[in-house]
């Protein structure tokens, strides 16, 4: 982990690297391919070595392509929504753009609609666009409309948490009950429980957890949820 500042190059040498939030991959006239800083702050990867973002102290998100969002249709547009990931700029969402949609057989969407979906399209000059499918085998695989549930808003840090399989909470909360969840590397989870009692002890853990918040590590969200009517 180091400092960045935005204009710097960042060495590596994986093959399949993935680029997160602060990292831009340029291209110069040569062909030869760098991997540009974009934000300050510290440079992270993930523990198989093939994912690199900047985590920076930023509350608004920046759409960055293949990532996970949920967004709140906004306004419909033609054939298509406004959709609010968070960013500067309201993303797109076609109407053709669901496994299975066609002309003839698309989704409803209604405004403040919560949906999951991954970013397709992200560019400084360009509007956000999104889909609600996997680009490679073009299936849903739990992209899509979100119904019922409950919205949490946390830092961009804590989503980027709780996408990692090993971080702790929901695991811990999966375990003593049954819990749906949907993840945005935009500040935003969604969650399903049973009952009410069950979804605010998810959201008041995740407050607790985030590290713009209680900062709780494992130990002390156990002694947090003890204390919950559960």
């Amino acid at each position: 982990m180091s400092v960045v500042l935005p204009g710097e190059v960042v060495q590596t040498q994986h093959k399949s690297l993935k680029l997160g939030p602060g990292l831009k991959q340029f291209v110069d006239s040569q062909g030869r391919s760098s991997i540009i800083v974009t934000r300050a702050g510290t440079l992270e990867q993930n523990p198989k070595g093939n994912k690199f973002w900047v985590e920076g102290n930023s509350r608004r998100y920046v759409p960055v392509a293949q990532e996970p969002v949920i967004g709140i249709v906004t306004a419909r547009q033609g054939e298509s929504w406004r959709v609010d990931i968070g960013s500067a700029h309201q993303a797109s969402l076609d109407g053709l753009a669901f496994e299975g949609a066609s002309r003839r057989n698309r989704p409803n969407l209604k405004v403040n609609q919560l949906v999951y979906a991954r970013v397709s399209l992200a560019h400084k000059d360009m509007e956000p666009e999104l889909e609600c499918f996997d680009a490679q085998t073009r299936k849903a695989e739990g992209f899509g409309e979100l119904k019922g549930g409950f919205l949490v808003r946390c830092s961009l840090k804590m989503c980027l948490n709780l996408l990692d399989p090993n971080h702790f909470l929901l695991p811990l909360l999966g375990s003593r009950f049954a819990l749906n969840t949907a993840i945005g590397t935009n500040g935003r989870v969604w969650i399903s429980a049973k009952d009410v009692k069950q979804t605010i002890a998810v959201a008041r853990c995740i407050e607790a957890a985030d590290p713009d918040g209680g900062g709780m590590d494992q130990n002390a969200i156990k002694k947090f949820i003890s204390t919950l009517d559960l």
